[in-house]
């Protein structure tokens, strides 16, 4: 694929990221505590969740491995951090949740297929087809270590919050509580505020189009889904904290 194309590509799917942005202000995915039945045949919600995430990390190492430029030594940086957020989001994420008996609709999972392949694909392409020139001066450029310390802080903040919900349900303890501690002393889903600032660091770091267009994909995907989530929780909880915010402390 020529640069130019593959620019236009990128051009085209962040615009389709962005119809997406808004029907999802009006459309509720119906997975997790949204769950329903008339979305067609289901399946467990922990293979769901494995099925959606793997691609992207199949995709990308493929893609990274068999572009027709070859690999710079710096970009091996690049490919190490992503693939350890999808080791952890396919394989060890979904073995500590606490969701036995829970289930998806497995059209959801399809279409994040879809989303995660273009996603793997597009990164790993870039770095070995179309990426400027990542010299070792690279490490030292503001860009990179404003970057990497975005990222630093998305990826504690979304494990961090993580943990504080998969803690709810230790000792076997079912159904949805109130969560509290860390940053969602301030926000509902401060684990949505963590992905989005992981995948905005990783674009400022790599200077990449295609990280980019992850990114931007990644806040049109999580900021609805943090809305419905923050609604979801003041009409479920009557004591529900009413100064916490769905996703930015004190803004949104």
């Amino acid at each position: 694929m020529e640069r130019e194309k593959f620019i236009l590509f990128l051009w085209g799917w962040v615009l389709l990221g962005l119809s997406i942005f808004i029907v999802l202000f009006f459309v509720t995915a119906p997975y997790g505590r949204y769950s329903r039945k008339d979305w067609g045949p289901s399946i467990p919600n922990r293979v769901g969740w494995v099925i959606m995430e793997l691609p992207s990390l199949l995709v990308f190492v493929l893609a990274f491995m068999l572009g027709p430029a070859g690999i710079q030594p710096v970009t091996w940086i690049f490919f190490a951090l992503y693939v350890a957020h999808y080791t952890n989001r396919s394989v060890l994420y979904p073995m500590r949740t606490h969701t036995a008996g829970k289930q998806m609709p497995l059209v959801v999972a399809l279409m994040a297929v879809c989303f995660n392949l273009v996603n793997g694909f597009i990164n790993g392409y870039y770095f070995s087809s179309f990426p400027r020139v990542y010299t070792w001066d690279w490490l030292v450029d503001a860009r990179f270590i404003a970057g990497i310390i975005l990222w630093a802080a998305g990826v504690l903040l979304n494990w961090w919050s993580d943990q504080i919900l998969l803690d709810l349900r230790r000792g076997g303890r079912k159904g949805y509580f109130i969560p509290r501690g860390g940053v969602f002393r301030w926000v509902s889903c401060p684990n949505f505020l963590g992905e989005i600032l992981e995948w905005t660091g990783f674009a400022v770091m790599t200077w990449s189009p295609a990280a980019l267009a992850f990114a931007l994909w990644t806040f049109f995907n999580l900021v609805p889904r943090a809305l419905d989530h923050h609604k979801w929780y003041r009409s479920t909880f009557p004591d529900y904290p009413r100064e916490r915010k769905a996703i930015i402390p004190c803004l949104l």
